[in-house]
């Protein structure tokens, strides 16, 4: 992650429900008018069915135009960039995975031990990363820009938070990466797509690994 973290409370879990927050930078998506709301949700519609008939890679700015029957200077005007729709498109299942780990239930949400949650952490990310495999490439920003949007810092920051939870005598931060760096999407196709690994396999190297980084035994 190219930019600092905040520091992270000592306290185990906030006391307020939590903010979710969207895959894109701050500042690109202003609160909308009615009918620019309606116009947002009738591109991601039409965006969301490219993507369900021919893949990710059918997914530009002017396909979606033409779909939504607009002119293409509207996409470029709400999403930026190709990135940037791709992007929106994931957001609503990126907010359902944060509520899942920041409020939801054991092991995932708060209630169970700072291992456990990593372990549920790792194959919820996992299993999220292969059903939506395509689009989360296709979505992934340059070098520079990749670590910064406020969703993947949080993503980074609650695993920091577990592991000075589990391991507080170690560098979290480096870890963290460590950890993050195996549910990268660019890694998850390497080796479900191009090695023949399946799902399973990379659910029990994650726990693996965090039974390794923890110096805990894996459960039984």
């Amino acid at each position: 992650m190219s930019a600092s973290l905040p520091p992270i409370p000592e306290q185990q879990e906030p006391i307020d429900a939590p903010e979710l927050l969207e895959l894109g930078t701050p500042g690109e998506e202003p609160c909308l008018r009615a009918d620019a709301a309606r116009n947002r949700a009738r591109l991601l519609e039409a965006a969301g069915r490219l993507v369900a008939e021919h893949g990710a890679s059918a997914v530009t700015m002017e396909a979606v135009a033409a779909a939504a029957a607009v002119g293409k200077g509207t996409v470029f005007r709400r999403f930026g960039d190709r990135v940037g729709l791709l992007t929106a498109l994931l957001d609503h299942s990126e907010k359902q995975f944060q509520a899942a780990f920041l409020s939801g239930p054991p092991p995932l949400g708060p209630g169970a031990s700072p291992v456990e949650r990593l372990r549920a952490f790792g194959c919820a990310a996992l299993r999220r990363a292969v059903e939506q495999l395509e689009l989360q490439l296709a979505a992934e920003r340059g070098p520079d820009r990749r670590f910064t949007p406020p969703a993947r810092r949080l993503l980074h920051g609650h695993v920091v938070l577990l592991l000075r939870q589990a391991v507080p005598d170690a560098d979290c931060e480096l870890l963290a990466q460590t950890l993050m760096g195996y549910l990268d999407p660019a890694a998850i196709h390497h080796l479900t797509k191009q090695c023949g690994m399946p799902l399973e396999r990379l659910e029990a190297g994650w726990i693996d690994l965090v039974a390794r980084v923890t110096r805990t035994e894996p459960p039984g």
